[in-house]
């Protein structure tokens, strides 16, 4: 979900890659669960994101939409998302005492967190959003080892990758003008990219299910 402001309304006016350092470690957040509620539908889930929660919880896609997750239209497009709920709108894998209960396998937007994306050129920067953790003295750290992912170039080119996926089906999907040809394409979206387990290596897989999707719907 993409966010229509000027960078430096809400960024120390730096772009940062893998190797650098930023200034975004909070320690463990000792229990602060600010960035866990209210966030409405904006923790939206890529395919990776519903992957490892299946993985992680033993479960499958349709189990979680059932339990924790909703379906919302992201720019013409019907993705997963965080279901908020209860007092404060929490997340539903917060627990009792405010920590992360799913967090060795939490989505990428929650590893991400303070940090945000930057798109262009058909690629993308992070960016330190400085408005958003309320953690006073930070710590600095390299950005690949606080996304905490395996392969972090790997993961880098899967993110890119699919959010030009998704802005380029949008933009098809409107151009069409065509109802049928909409819910053909968020229904093969849901269907391939969500409901069909993943086989390892995931990068692999994912990479193939972008092709063949680009070449039944995209000129």
């Amino acid at each position: 979900m993409e966010r229509q402001v000027e960078l430096k309304e809400i960024s120390d006016g730096k772009l940062y890659g893998l190797d650098d350092l930023v200034r975004a470690d909070c320690a463990g957040c000792a229990g602060c669960s600010a960035c866990c509620r209210g966030m409405g539908a904006s923790i939206v889930l890529d395919p990776l994101d519903v992957h490892r929660l299946c993985m992680g919880l033993q479960t499958d896609f349709e189990t979680l939409l059932k339990s924790s997750l909703e379906l919302h239209v992201v720019d013409g497009i019907i993705l997963p998302n965080l279901a908020m709920s209860g007092e404060g709108e929490a997340c539903p894998f917060l627990n009792g005492e405010g920590r992360c209960s799913i967090h060795a396998f939490r989505p990428g937007i929650c590893r991400l967190f303070p940090l945000g994306r930057l798109y262009e050129n058909r690629s993308f920067s992070y960016f330190l959003q400085v408005h958003e953790c309320k953690k006073p003295g930070r710590a600095k750290i390299r950005v690949k080892k606080w996304i905490d992912t395996p392969e972090p170039e790997a993961y880098d080119s899967f993110i890119s990758e699919w959010h030009y996926f998704l802005k380029d089906m949008a933009a098809a999907v409107r151009e069409s003008g065509n109802e049928q040809a909409e819910k053909a394409v968020n229904m093969y979206i849901l269907k391939k990219f969500y409901f069909e387990p993943y086989p390892e290596p995931f990068y692999e897989e994912i990479g193939s299910r972008i092709e063949k999707a680009r070449r039944l719907f995209l000129p």
